[in-house]
């Protein structure tokens, strides 16, 4: 445990379903001897694969209640974020924002040591490496849909045009054919003269 801290200690401890709970990762958090009074361990049921700030007891968490000088600890890195991406980019804002992080699955627990910076840019460059990947991905399975003749983007609305169409001929209105069709008015127009 780093005993330099002088600020606040929170814990964050995130769990995927309500069958799970979070007391297990707080145990474990505490067992590693941070003392963490119950009101600042802040825990949530949500999916991993929402990105932090789009958590709600996160986004709170660090909207509202850390402050600069306080620390940060989780017990596994990937209760801040999604992925590698999303990771580095929490931990960067929270490093802006002069919280401490630890993350005690790691050799480097502090990420805002000399050490943790090191890992940290390491993680940006796996981080940039999974950026360029998923690019190449995209870009080979575009290339792959052409060389087939897919069509690629969205499926033409054949039978909302017919049905645009339709009303049109029977003398509705723009307005009242959106309303007959249960379809907002630029559907409509888009679909009027095709």
């Amino acid at each position: 445990m780093n005993t330099a801290t002088t600020g606040r200690i929170f814990a964050y401890c995130r769990v995927s379903t309500i069958e799970q709970d979070t007391e297990n990762q707080i145990l474990a958090i505490r067992n590693r001897g941070y003392v963490i009074q119950p009101h600042r361990v802040i825990g949530e049921t949500v999916s991993g694969s929402l990105p932090a700030m789009q958590r709600k007891a996160f986004r709170v968490l660090v909207e509202h209640k850390l402050e600069s000088g306080d620390t940060l600890v989780v017990l596994k890195l990937d209760r801040l974020g999604r992925d590698n991406i999303d990771i580095q980019k929490t931990i960067e804002m929270l490093t802006e924002k002069g919280v401490h992080v630890v993350s005690l699955d790691l050799p480097v627990q502090n990420l805002s040591s000399a050490e943790g910076k090191l890992m940290l840019q390491m993680f940006s460059a796996f981080a940039e490496f999974e950026r360029n990947r998923i690019r190449e991905r995209n870009q080979e399975g575009l290339a792959r849909a052409r060389a087939s003749e897919k069509r690629i983007g969205r499926p033409k609305a054949v039978a909302t045009t017919a049905k645009v169409k339709q009303c049109r001929e029977q003398g509705l209105s723009q307005s009242k054919t959106a309303t007959a069709l249960g379809l907002g008015i630029a559907t409509v127009k888009r679909h009027w003269n095709k």
